[in-house]
């Protein structure tokens, strides 16, 4: 093998390494709040949110029925559009 061609192997591995960073790094980030939001907020933190009204209802339980569910939907969307902006930076968009 040349000096080019290990050259070009190694930035290309560092490349591929910075790009399953930043997806790693947005996964995790996306599972903290999901879970934040649909544990923290729904579950353990609703005796506390019982006292706010929303919708008729306490915020406790309106994240236990339906505030996780919309939270996840948002961050579907917020995934796809920065997995997107990662794939064009790291040159690998479709």
């Amino acid at each position: 093998m040349s000096d080019e061609s290990a050259n070009r192997e190694a930035v290309s591995e560092e490349r591929d390494a910075a790009y399953w960073s930043a997806n790693v790094r947005i996964i995790t980030i996306s599972l903290i709040i999901w879970a934040i939001v649909s544990f923290g907020f729904g579950i353990l933190l609703r005796p506390m949110l019982s006292g706010i009204s929303v919708g008729g209802t306490d915020l406790g339980f309106w994240f236990a029925q339906q505030g996780s569910i919309l939270v996840f939907l948002a961050l579907i969307f917020f995934y796809a559009w920065r997995m997107n902006g990662i794939d064009r930076d790291h040159g690998v968009e479709e």
